[in-house]
């Protein structure tokens, strides 16, 4: 190696390194599994680690695939108590509710299985109330009240625990359409919750439309965290969903859902142990006991205090990454998916020619292994606190710091090897999923490396967008499907007439993928 790269890794290394040596300096000797993947308590990560399964330091804090948030001591501890004794779930589930209620200053509560149950729960009983004929006839909403109201800026991936009662999602994008929407058929309407910024069609402006319509208001605050007074309930709703797993740091599986009474007892009737639609949704006395402790405690946490600890962090991060050419960190405040602090971590690519998504591929493979929100083409990733351990802002600094010093500058202009076809036109696509396939279509334009068009599914379509390089096809399509986009991710080679390859489908599991150039008779 000459001196002038001594020092300096390439990005074959840079995912390939561990930080061991780092990481170990950094922890004053003691071994990484100490500082990074163990918790302060001494707990092992073995009970993973024996399954092949690698633990890392959480910057995303409380989403459901990275495990949500770390439990407190106390809901570990009443968790354990609670599974040593038996107890009749309909009795503890209401003395659950009469506690939490009065805790949160709500008529009344329902521990759920997350909060996505409660919005399932809630639109059930909104619906079918807690006649047993009606309820056992969900989801088939033939005769009752079967739409639902949601304004478009409300619409997501979680419209999907509303739909699963059987009800039809009535979108809405103005006042006008909104009262028109509000008939004999409307069982609830449903909007996200949001206290940090002002929403088009949010609560305030749809309160008076539903309660003159005498039509109940649902607010999905699962990534929020309750106030006392409840705003949401002070602002109009009638029911609103809770995550116990994220700020609370009760069960990752348990919710809550707080307002009316004889509302939130309706939810609770079509939920488990009961044996209505709800059922499959079990919440466990040990979840039901430790969502109770999560809320007590939480009545005696100090946030401003745990927030200035965060803005700590940050401010070690930023300091450390700052040291790098071409690196800079902001502190950026609460907003609807996160009520905590982010870092924004922004780099030059001019000076540090990584991406995002090998950033994160770099962290995702060192040991300590971190996630971290990096991803995609871009050069800037944030980092969110809420499940982040005392000491692993320090390793995360470190990592940074030794990523973005080390990386090796390259080449990084975009390959010219002349595309081996011409893709315009029509192309019938056969997709082979795990199990099941389909036949979707594809319609494209292609000028130079760059390919356009439009992507047709079994039943919607979308744009999409890519290259080819040579006899390399990359492209992607977005699918709009209810409150969700479906991402497709194409990536294969192309041979005359055919194409074939691998299909990225996000959170879904990967498929195959074979095309042939439509011919017309």
């Amino acid at each position: 190696m000459s001196n002038s790269t001594r020092g300096r890794i390439t990005r074959r290394d840079l995912f390939r390194s561990s930080s061991a040596a780092a990481t170990a300096a950094l922890l004053g000797g003691r071994s990484q599994a100490a500082g990074a993947t163990q918790a302060s308590s001494g707990a092992s990560p073995e009970v993973y680690t024996r399954l092949g399964v690698e633990p890392f330091i959480n910057c995303t804090a409380t989403l459901t695939i990275n495990g949500g948030s770390r439990l407190l001591p106390e809901v570990v501890d009443a968790i354990e108590q609670a599974s040593h004794f038996h107890v009749d779930l309909d009795e503890l589930l209401e003395a659950a509710g009469r506690r939490i209620a009065e805790l949160l200053e709500v008529e009344w509560a329902l521990v759920t299985s997350g909060a996505a149950s409660a919005l399932t729960h809630a639109t059930a009983g909104c619906v079918a109330g807690t006649d047993p004929e009606l309820m056992q006839q969900l989801p088939d909403v033939t005769g009752l009240k079967d739409e639902v109201v949601i304004p478009r800026t409300s619409r997501n991936s979680y419209d999907h625990a509303i739909r699963t009662v059987g009800v039809r999602i009535v979108e809405v994008d103005s006042i006008a359409e909104m009262e028109a929407a509000m008939t004999e058929r409307t069982a609830m309407v449903a909007v996200l919750g949001n206290r940090f910024e002002e929403m088009r069609l949010g609560l305030t402006t749809i309160a008076p439309i539903a309660r003159a319509a005498g039509v109940p208001i649902l607010v999905d605050a699962a990534a929020d965290y309750p106030v006392m007074p409840n705003p949401y309930i002070r602002d109009g709703a009638d029911l609103v969903a809770y995550s116990c797993g994220k700020i609370l740091r009760g069960p990752q599986t348990a919710g809550l859902l707080l307002g009316r009474q004889d509302l939130v007892r309706a939810a609770g009737a079509n939920a488990a142990p009961h044996h209505a639609i709800g059922r499959p949704m079990k919440v466990s006395k040990e979840e039901i006991v430790g969502a109770v402790t999560a809320v007590e405690a939480w009545m005696a946490r100090d946030l401003a205090s745990e927030y200035r600890e965060w803005e700590s962090w940050y401010a070690r991060i930023s300091e450390r990454i700052a040291q790098v050419a071409g690196v800079s960190a902001r502190i950026e405040p609460p907003t609807r998916g996160g009520p905590f602090p982010t870092l924004l971590v922004e780099w030059d690519p001019a000076q540090i020619p990584i991406t995002a998504e090998e950033l994160n591929t770099a962290l995702r493979s060192g040991r300590p292994a971190i996630a971290t929100h990096a991803a995609g083409p871009g050069h800037s990733c944030r980092l969110r606190p809420a499940a982040m351990r005392p000491e692993d802002h320090l390793v995360v600094a470190e990592r940074l710091h030794e990523l973005f010093s080390q990386v090796e500058k390259v080449d990084r202009r975009p390959a010219t090897a002349a595309p081996a076809a011409d893709l315009s036109g029509r192309w019938d696509v056969d997709v082979t999923f795990g199990h099941g396939r389909a036949e979707h279509v594809l319609f494209l334009e292609a000028r130079d490396h760059a390919i356009a068009g439009t992507h047709v599914g079994t039943r919607i379509r979308g744009e999409l967008s890519g290259r080819i390089e040579g006899a390399h096809v990359h492209f992607r399509s977005e699918l709009p499907f209810e409150g969700v986009r479906l991402g497709y991710e194409f990536d294969g080679t192309v041979a005359g007439d055919e194409m074939s390859g691998t299909l990225d489908l996000g959170e879904y599991p990967a498929a195959r993928w074979t095309a042939r150039r439509h011919t017309y008779a």
